[in-house]
């Protein structure tokens, strides 16, 4: 579900959805912060992945983290500690302990879980929406999105010279970037084979790929409580029906 995976989140923070972000050069006080300039013809993928780490840790100190000894955080442990690495991708995991219903996915790897949801899915259908989300990373996705944020932010913030030139941006910055990446929604073709990614990612390792049905079920039965990671993403009807098609292949 989008970022989480599954659905494009409700507000985090005086916004609504999922959450990503990005680069930054120097602070309030002067401090250099995160590297070079870019073009947008030349920004490469490993400035974004580098990049979208330093959002990952601007993120982390808004909200609050699930500690290891937490109910939510020995849950999520326990959950993905098989799946440190997948398809050659290196995740990390944390939950936030936020009622919100959404997930979210970063180019780099990082991958979020807000208590929210975790309270309104069982175990499968939790990692169908992990599955979902490292499919965004896999296929590209996150990293499409997250760059053309970051270009457009970096514009948008005056720090785009003549030329093409994207300047860095300043950690003070990078809240407000990774807010608008968050809110970006993913194309439908995007969401429904990061669906069929999930699908596979259940089968492969041996769990219950009929629990994303579930999932999706009971995040439409809650989603009039402020979206979540159903307010962006095609038809709840189109995308179960796509799911039921990928579980018979």
């Amino acid at each position: 579900m989008r970022r989480t995976g599954i659905n494009r989140p409700a507000p985090i923070i005086m916004v609504t959805a999922l959450v990503l972000t990005l680069i930054g050069c120097a602070n309030q006080s002067g401090q250099k912060a995160v590297g070079s300039a870019y073009t947008a013809a030349t920004v490469s993928e490993k400035d974004v992945i580098n990049s979208a780490k330093q959002s990952a840790q601007e993120m982390d100190k808004k909200f609050k983290i699930a500690p290891a000894s937490n109910a939510y955080g020995k849950r999520l442990s326990q959950l993905v500690s098989k799946y440190q690495n997948v398809d050659g991708l290196k995740l990390n995991y944390k939950a936030y302990l936020s009622k919100q219903l959404n997930a979210f996915a970063m180019p780099d790897g990082t991958v979020r879980v807000f208590s929210g949801l975790m309270d309104i899915l069982n175990d499968q259908e939790l990692m169908s929406v992990i599955g979902h989300e490292i499919g965004h990373v896999k296929l590209k996705h996150s990293y499409n999105q997250y760059r053309k944020t970051l270009l457009a932010v970096s514009a948008k913030e005056g720090v785009s010279a003549v030329g093409g030139t994207v300047g860095s941006l300043a950690q003070s910055q990078l809240g407000n970037v990774a807010l608008q990446f968050v809110n970006a929604q993913f194309s439908q073709s995007d969401e429904l084979s990061a669906d069929a990614y999930g699908v596979a990612f259940m089968k492969k390792n041996g769990m219950n790929p009929k629990a994303a049905i579930s999932a999706f079920e009971k995040l439409k039965k809650h989603s009039g409580e402020g979206g979540g990671l159903l307010s962006s993403h095609p038809a709840t009807s189109k995308r179960i029906k796509r799911i039921k098609e990928e579980i018979k292949k």
